[in-house]
């Protein structure tokens, strides 16, 4: 039962932090260490409630996936200038690999408070000069984000791999750096982040398939709707508050948790 109430609550944990730049996957870790949730299960259990959370994206913008997908089956692709299923392709091929490659390397190392709270700082500064840096920009929304600009936000998002970095904040924040606009650098992330996430998943739970017993797929399950009814609810209203909120403050709420967990907790 303890396990039960610990997926709710991650689940909840997830889909409040999934679409902002605080690391998610930080956040589930930092929590399962508090709450004693860990192990090979609970690390696969983590990356499959993000999945919850992402379908909530797809909810929001399936009319424009359906358009993508069927571009890219009959090679119609949008004109030039237009988001299309190239763009999220390339922007996914960076990740992908270095994920491929280091998969064991990241679970093993990487999926400890300690690394966390590294990765919460570090993402923090990213955001900050992200924020800062004098850029001209060429993209305000976006259907204006070229293959070029795609493929350096895939660049950044290989970041993400390491927890606490968070997803988010390494696309938006490398979005601007490579001049979007925050408003397209979050429209873009969010729209990334269904494939991303779907390969993402089914890749670990391929690597996982002898801990999908039925009491993990049954725990895994609670965790995916509950993260998945929560970030419905949140989803439309933390699009705005992230496409509008400087990116200092979640920088500063980063740092801020951080501190909290390093001096008060560990």
């Amino acid at each position: 039962m303890n396990d039960f109430i610990s997926a709710i609550i991650l689940g909840i944990i997830e889909g409040l932090t999934e679409f902002l730049p605080v690391s998610s996957t930080g956040h589930l870790i930092l929590a399962g260490h508090l709450m004693g949730f860990e192990g090979d299960a609970a690390t696969t259990f983590k990356i499959v409630i993000q999945l919850g959370a992402v379908m909530a994206v797809f909810v929001l913008y399936w009319k424009r996936y359906l358009d993508m997908l069927k571009g890219l089956l009959t090679f119609n692709f949008s004109a030039a200038g237009k988001l299309n299923a190239v763009h999220l392709i390339i922007a996914m091929v960076p990740a992908l690999i270095v994920y491929l490659i280091f998969k064991d390397t990241i679970k093993q190392e990487l999926f400890g408070p300690a690394p966390v709270l590294i990765g919460l700082i570090l993402g923090g500064i990213l955001l900050i000069i992200g924020a800062r840096a004098k850029r001209k920009v060429t993209a305000e929304q976006t259907d204006d984000i070229t293959y070029k600009q795609a493929f350096g936000i895939g660049l950044f998002q290989c970041l993400a791999l390491w927890p606490g970095f968070s997803r988010s904040g390494s696309t938006i924040a490398g979005g601007m750096l490579l001049g979007t606009s925050q408003k397209a650098a979050a429209d873009f992330t969010f729209m990334i982040s269904v494939p991303v996430m779907l390969g993402a998943t089914m890749l670990d739970m391929y690597d996982s398939r002898e801990l999908l017993t039925s009491s993990n797929l049954t725990l895994f399950l609670v965790g995916f709707v509950t993260a998945f009814i929560v970030a419905m609810i949140a989803v439309v209203t933390f699009l705005n508050i992230i496409k509008r909120l400087k990116l200092e403050w979640f920088a500063i709420y980063r740092f801020a948790l951080a501190a909290v967990f390093y001096f008060f907790l560990m």
